[in-house]
């Protein structure tokens, strides 16, 4: 007797916990010498603590977006998966691994003109995204993968 399948946890997910864990002793150390700093009491170092203060915040942002948007990647593929549309890495690669530059750049044509006949379409903007990454254009590929994020609507559950 089986029950539902179990959903298998991201790759990533481990070191992306463990690097956020280091991360937060990091702002748990920092916001601790600020408070120590406002304490001080001395105009100067109420300044400078309250400055060293927004660094935490702004990590905690940060972080928080990050998380945010790899959830969001994460429904994406599940969705593109079970449609059978998940993007495939199929591109031949030199015997060092790095991708042919001559088949990057033809497959990011195909996907470019895909998006060029469907531009509010998460999913083209999705493989696009996937294009410029196998193309090494990682800024682009992030802007790409915010895009189709913000386009996306996630399925509801029955």
């Amino acid at each position: 007797m089986s029950g539902p399948p179990r959903r298998r946890l991201p790759r990533g997910l481990a070191g992306a916990v463990a690097v956020t864990a280091l991360l937060a002793l990091y702002v748990y150390q920092i916001a601790g010498r600020g408070v120590a700093m406002l304490r001080e009491g001395s105009p100067l170092l109420v300044g400078i603590g309250l400055g060293v203060l927004v660094i935490p915040l702004l990590v905690i942002g940060l972080v928080a977006v990050e998380f945010r948007l790899a959830a969001r990647v994460q429904r994406m593929a599940d969705a593109l998966a079970a449609a059978g549309e998940l993007p495939v890495d199929d591109l031949p690669r030199s015997p060092g691994g790095r991708i042919d530059r001559a088949a990057a750049d033809a497959a990011f044509e195909a996907r470019r003109a895909e998006l060029d006949g469907s531009p509010q379409s998460w999913q083209a903007w999705y493989h696009l995204a996937f294009a410029y990454d196998a193309a090494g254009d990682r800024k682009r590929a992030r802007a790409a993968l915010r895009k189709a994020s913000a386009l996306f609507t996630p399925p509801v559950a029955n």
